[in-house]
């Protein structure tokens, strides 16, 4: 199986510098796994990484999407695997950074998703007729699992989802399920951390120096290009703390506590997704010990056989 070097962890922890310095020992190129950082535009509040950064690291998966298009799982487990064949056949190592556990999981494991398929004009007809609302407490009567993990305004996937139910009477969590969930790389998933109380003072501090760096006019200038907040990467953290602000229906420090809450609790539910689904080793940020282990780790890892 290829290898693949996977770098997860919550936002603040330290994962850019980690993994370019990674890369440069182990001869990496590295695919994002954010949602949001494949958006052109969003920057700042995604915590996009910048060109000085890259440090001439070969970065993919970044700036892909224009602000109104929808991007899936499916999607993401797409376009990292076309990656991954290509920077294995270039001799160098893929790494992915970053991402959610459900992204990460969809790209190394054995997972299948369904594609719409176009011979039901009448089934698309008829969910073209409903609202999103509409079609959440639709799917939510037979497959409520899937209804409460599509986000509402991924019509596509709420379709889908509806669509696999209809033509087939099994439910996309039923097929999900039925999956062996074996990995299909050998991958090494590291797990960066720090001790709690710093990484939330850490994850406090990212927001303000967001907000310094123009986190606002980031907002305002996607508005004004006709980006909405129904659009799915205006859902991403950073961003959707802005709707109620732009109605003036609250101040500049709410959204900046409302981005710091929301940071925090999906770190906590990142730590929780990868200890529980994922073999996963983990790596304190602030302990050189723990972080010179770990490469000594991955160096062994990276020049085993299968």
């Amino acid at each position: 199986m290829k290898k693949v070097l996977v770098l997860v962890g919550p936002t603040a922890v330290g994962k850019t510098k980690f993994s370019i310095e990674l890369a440069k020992r182990f001869n990496g190129e590295i695919i994002s796994g954010d949602s949001i950082q494949v958006y052109r535009g969003f920057d700042i509040g995604s915590g996009k990484v910048s060109e000085d950064e890259m440090d001439n690291i070969p970065h993919y998966c970044i700036d892909i999407l224009n602000p109104t298009d929808n991007y899936s799982v499916a999607d993401f487990q797409e376009n990292a695997r076309l990656k991954i064949e290509e920077i294995t056949l270039n001799n160098h190592l893929p790494m992915i950074v970053g991402g959610t556990g459900l992204y990460i999981k969809a790209c190394i494991y054995d997972y299948t998703f369904e594609k719409q398929p176009d011979e039901y004009p009448e089934l698309i007809q008829k969910y073209e007729n409903l609202s999103n609302e509409e079609l959440v407490e639709y799917l939510n009567t037979f497959d409520p699992e899937q209804a409460n993990t599509i986000h509402q305004n991924n019509r596509k996937r709420l379709i889908r989802a509806c669509l696999i139910y209809d033509t087939s009477k099994i439910t996309k969590s039923d097929i999900i399920a039925s999956q062996e969930h074996k990995p299909v790389y050998d991958a090494f998933i590291v797990g960066c951390t720090l001790p709690r109380e710093n990484l939330y003072q850490r994850i406090n501090q990212r927001v303000l120096g967001m907000i310094d760096a123009g986190l606002e006019d980031e907002i305002k200038s996607l508005l004004e290009q006709g980006v909405t907040f129904d659009n799915q990467a205006m859902q991403g953290i950073g961003y959707r703390e802005w709707a109620p602000y732009i109605k003036r229906q609250c101040t500049l420090d709410e959204v900046i506590s409302e981005i710091q809450k929301h940071s925090r609790q999906f770190a906590k539910r990142q730590y929780t997704w990868f200890n529980n689904q994922t073999p996963i080793h983990w790596v304190s940020m602030d302990d050189e010990d723990s972080i010179n282990k770990t490469v000594e780790l991955i160096e062994k890892w990276s020049k085993s056989s299968e």
